[in-house]
């Protein structure tokens, strides 16, 4: 008889337990949603910056190609406007010449925690002419 008096005292705690645990798991599965796209765009803008680099390094290239195919290339992975800043310059690391391409780019953020600006850097050892 004392097991079904328990029984009936625990009716509807599943529905309690349910609304107390499902915003956390919602908050956990967004915060992980947040770090996978933020690794996503910083993983593209990586890409894409050295991407642009090799260009601007080939023989006869100039720093304008260097940039302009960052942006095809940010163009088409994350779109039109996703790049802020595009920079290509030559410089000198240990001793030889590279073109650095250095990208900012705003992250989509599902929140305000965390930078809104992102940026990278690409670099490709500049061939003589």
């Amino acid at each position: 008889m004392r097991l079904f008096t328990r029984l009936r005292e625990d009716r509807g705690s599943a529905v309690v337990e349910f609304a107390l645990v499902t915003p956390l798991l919602l908050l956990v599965a967004l915060a992980v949603l947040q770090v996978i796209l933020a690794l996503h765009v910083r993983s593209t803008l990586t890409a894409a910056a050295a991407e642009g680099a090799r260009a601007g390094a080939l023989a006869g290239a100039g720093l304008a190609i260097a940039e302009s195919r960052t942006r095809d290339v940010l163009g088409d992975a994350l779109g039109g406007d996703a790049a802020q800043d595009v920079v290509a310059s030559r410089t000198r690391l240990e001793g030889v010449e590279v073109v650095r391409v250095r990208v900012t780019a705003r992250l989509p953020l599902l929140g305000t925690l965390g930078p809104t600006a992102l940026t990278v850097e690409g670099h490709a050892i500049a061939e003589r002419s």
